[in-house]
């Protein structure tokens, strides 16, 4: 009885070990490599500084392997309460592309605009459409010529990390919500 109990845990260790690298294998195809996404950065943004590269290593350290990622623009302003709009295009790493649109209110001790290009990384998005909801985030940031930034919005277990570099000048940190949507909207609530 014990060499057949054994026999069958053997059995079930080997098939588990043999099923490991099988979701390895399927988690890397489904999500993009540091390498890619600096490659695709570099290439929307038009260049690489020492501040995106720190910037994808962080979030990649921080959160792992995104599955997605926006590429798209946004302009910004603030008087202790700001508004902020943008568009652009997600592509997932399986293929789907969508367009979309963002627009939120934020509060805080914030101070100016910018304009900046956008290059969010997204994580844990099960389906293209998942990502039209309100997002919350707190933004701490500092926006000067050629200058870089990173937050993170969290929901329903999917977080996005937008990069930012962008010109102008705003200072402060504030908290509020993104509202991604499938169509432009003025209204940022």
């Amino acid at each position: 009885m014990i060499d057949r109990r054994q026999h069958l845990q053997h059995l079930a260790a080997l098939a588990t070990a043999a099923a490991l690298p099988a979701l390895a294998a399927d988690d890397q195809d489904a999500t993009y490599d540091q390498d890619s996404i600096l490659k695709a950065a570099t290439d929307f943004f038009g260049q690489t500084t020492e501040g995106l590269a720190k910037v994808v290593e962080k979030a990649f350290k921080e959160q792992g392997r995104p599955n997605a990622y926006i590429k798209g623009e946004e302009a910004s302003a603030a008087i202790t309460v700001g508004l902020r709009y943008g568009e652009g295009e997600l592509l997932m790493k399986g293929g789907a592309a969508s367009k979309v649109f963002w627009a939120g209110p934020s509060i805080g001790f914030d101070l100016g605009a910018n304009a900046s290009k956008v290059f969010t990384l997204v994580y844990k998005l099960p389906k293209a459409s998942a990502i039209y909801q309100r997002f919350p985030g707190v933004d701490g940031s500092l926006y000067y010529i050629g200058g870089a930034g990173i937050n993170y919005q969290r929901l329903n277990g999917i977080t996005l990390a937008p990069i930012r570099l962008g010109v102008g000048l705003r200072a402060g940190a504030s908290v509020g919500y993104l509202h991604y949507r499938r169509e432009k909207s003025l209204n940022p609530f």
